[in-house]
């Protein structure tokens, strides 16, 4: 038995933005072995679970993955 809590683990507060850093960091996202990919993996496999629960966890992973590479915003 697990207990999935969907919370941060630590909260997050950008006081100064850095473009050099952010570009790193998107450059992670791309390629096989990145977040994206990543992502479209958890996506995938959550169609074969046969458990609610981990279904559901699956689902999350993965668009909390793919909300981030697009910029877009977590329920």
């Amino acid at each position: 038995m697990f207990l999935y809590k969907k919370a941060l683990q630590y909260p997050v507060k950008i006081a100064n933005p850095n473009p050099a850093l952010a570009k790193f960091i998107i450059s992670q996202y791309g390629g096989p072995d990145g977040e994206l990919g990543a992502s479209l993996r958890y996506l995938s496999q959550r169609f074969s679970m046969p458990y609610p629960e981990l279904r559901g966890l699956l689902t999350d992973i993965g668009t909390e993955g793919s909300s981030l590479h697009t910029g877009a915003k977590s329920p």
